[in-house]
């Protein structure tokens, strides 16, 4: 009978420990695997922005634990400052970590999306002043008139967003002569640039650095002046032959976002690209950067810094 109580107890004993050992294993696995993910996050969100801005964006350090990217002008840019925010809080205080976090959908879609999901809302101000201007006349002495339609509408030329405006033009006026249904939702457009900030908050609006064009105005476009059902039929109704233009020429589209601006399309190719690189790839893959286009010699210039940096 001793016997086999000593040898029941051990048996209790060494399953014990291989449960311990197990959960040890289960939260050391999930430990790694989510700094593997950061990481491998990171290090898309950095090559994203580089390629996305290649003549702003000359190189990034590291600091102990933080990253930064740095700047033509030598400012550098915070990646990740390590806090936990709400959703207004990432849009009213970001680092650029916060703005690449949600990835804009690339499909077509049919429904509003989810109330906090607005891929594109949270804009890092100290980038877009470093590539757009930094004040107003900075900005102004940027922009050059784009053909919209039979009216000239003031872009801003950095970065070539007022050749990707003028080649989308350029594209869906070709499709109008095929597609005339489309005109009401293009013109009249309804403006470019204006130095503004966004009504109800201290934040300057994309239009302000003359990177945003709001075409043909319908009441039911923006969330403030309509219901989400309005805005519903008014995004099932958009021909999404506009939609795929822009994106095709690096604008995200405000009917992708919770927040709705159906007549607003921006100029901001480091969502667009990072969309296509890694919107449907799941983390964990043979290389951090797979799928990307390694034949542009910038993109494999990019990584082999991240990689040295990093």
């Amino acid at each position: 009978m001793k016997k086999i109580m000593i040898c029941v107890t051990i048996g209790c004993l060494l399953i014990v420990g291989f449960y311990a050992d197990k959960e040890f294993l289960q939260n050391f696995v999930l430990k790694n695997s989510s700094n593997t993910s950061y990481d491998v996050t990171m290090k898309q969100d950095l090559l994203c922005l580089m390629r996305a801005y290649p003549e702003d964006i000359t190189g990034i350090k590291r600091e102990v634990d933080r990253v930064y990217v740095v700047m033509k002008s030598g400012k550098t840019i915070l990646y990740d400052d390590k806090e936990e925010k709400s959703i207004e809080e990432k849009v009213n205080n970001p680092d650029l970590q916060d703005m690449m976090e949600q990835i804009y959908p690339l499909r077509e879609i049919h429904r509003l999306m989810e109330k906090d999901f607005d891929p594109g809302r949270v804009r890092v101000y100290p980038l877009l002043k470093e590539v757009y201007g930094k004040h107003q006349k900075e900005v102004e002495s940027n922009l050059v008139n784009v053909r919209v339609g039979y009216k000239q509408y003031p872009f801003n030329r950095n970065n070539k967003a007022a050749e990707a405006l003028q080649r989308a033009m350029e594209e869906l006026g070709l499709l109008l002569e095929q597609q005339k249904d489309i005109y009401p939702f293009l013109y009249p457009a309804s403006g470019t640039f204006n130095y503004r900030i966004i009504a109800g908050t201290n934040r300057l609006s994309p239009h302000a650095f003359g990177t945003a064009i709001d075409l043909a105005r319908d009441k039911r476009d923006y969330w403030k002046w309509a219901s989400r059902e309005a805005g519903e039929k008014r995004l099932q109704s958009y021909p999404k032959e506009i939609v795929e233009v822009f994106e095709k020429y690096h604008f995200i589209w405000g009917g992708k976002w919770g927040h709705f601006d159906i007549l607003h399309f921006e100029y901001r190719p480091e969502l667009i690209l990072k969309a296509q690189y890694f919107g449907d790839k799941f983390v964990f893959q043979k290389a951090w950067y797979e799928g990307v286009p390694l034949e542009d010699p910038l993109i494999k210039k990019y990584i082999e810094m991240i990689d040295r940096v990093l």
